[in-house]
């Protein structure tokens, strides 16, 4: 059960899209957590919660909501408390592109717009990436390490063609806007490179990961860490703002070559020879705030790779 120091006006909340492994994965979480669960999906796979106890799946409430048919998200939203966001490009559509750039910030819009609209929603929980954080012409130059104040510049995206960073900057800086501007309540995650069996080279995050590996800050995170991380900001009655979420630094070169391994399997294995292979490269990220949040809050994964304090 959601802890007693956390008060909401219902104990409903809406996770969209719930069709992701992401989305999917909160959805069970917040079931076993007691919540009522409104699963908003574009494509609604019958099989997807099949195996669920009779107690959760009676709090389970599937809704057909698409991010750009604004009554499917009013509709999805009704008596929830909270929402979960994080953006699934469409099947049909799945590259990063500029096309993808204008889906990605509409469907931002227009969630915010409707949990304006939505008196009930004390919280959002919106889904963002560290891409929106790392990319930028000075950021060799600059002192402290990248942090949540940090954001990709959207003139260095396009002109390099980082979709994915450029669509997760614009889309998390309109959901701000929205957010301040209606007084919704909003903290963003934005998380490194999701692991698991379907992450493969073609992921659009890995766009300029050699860049990323080089100035330290390529980092990865496991599915169990980040959605203990949603659920942890959304509680935590003290959470704001941005909170960069990773568990995994790669800044060796024996890290980098295990993940190029995972991520092209039919790739030949290169020989380990020269001295390169033991540089430690500094980590230049820190996700010191989120870290903070989950030790005081109890979260049940523990953190790893956390920078020294």
């Amino acid at each position: 059960m959601a802890p007693a120091s956390f008060h909401h006006t219902s104990n409903a909340v809406c996770v969209m899209d719930a069709s992701g492994r992401l989305g999917s994965t909160i959805v069970l979480r917040l079931l076993q957590r007691g919540y009522t669960v409104h699963a908003a999906v574009q494509h609604h796979d019958e099989s997807q919660f099949s195996g669920l106890s009779c107690d959760h799946s009676k709090k389970l409430k599937i809704f057909r909501s698409d991010p750009f048919d604004y009554q499917s998200i009013i509709h999805a939203l009704k008596g929830c408390s909270g929402l979960f966001y994080s953006f699934e490009p469409p099947q049909d559509q799945p590259t990063y592109d500029e096309f993808m750039l204008e889906v990605e910030v509409r469907a931002a819009h227009n969630v915010l717009e409707a949990c304006a609209q939505t008196e009930t929603i004390d919280k959002v929980v919106f889904t963002s990436s560290i891409t929106a954080v790392v990319w930028k012409d000075d950021r060799k130059s600059i002192e402290s390490d990248l942090d949540e104040r940090h954001w990709s510049d959207v003139n260095f995206c396009r002109k390099f063609k980082l979709w994915h960073a450029l669509s997760k900057t614009l889309a998390e800086k309109t959901a701000w806007a929205l957010t301040m501007d209606r007084g919704v309540n909003m903290v963003s995650i934005n998380a490194g490179l999701l692991m698991g069996p379907d992450v493969s080279i073609s992921n659009p995050y890995l766009k300029g990961a050699a860049e990323m590996y080089e100035d330290g800050v390529f980092v990865t995170v496991d599915l169990k860490f980040l959605v203990d991380a949603h659920i942890c900001v959304f509680e935590d009655i003290s959470s704001y703002g941005r909170y960069l979420c990773f568990n995994h630094v790669v800044n060796r070169h024996e890290d980098a070559f295990k993940l190029a391994q995972t991520l092209t399997p039919s790739a030949p294995i290169l020989p380990q020879s020269n001295d390169d292979d033991m540089r430690i490269i500094q980590q230049r990220i820190s996700n010191k705030k989120l870290n903070q949040l989950m030790v005081d809050f109890g979260c049940e994964s523990q953190v790893a790779d956390a920078p020294p304090a």
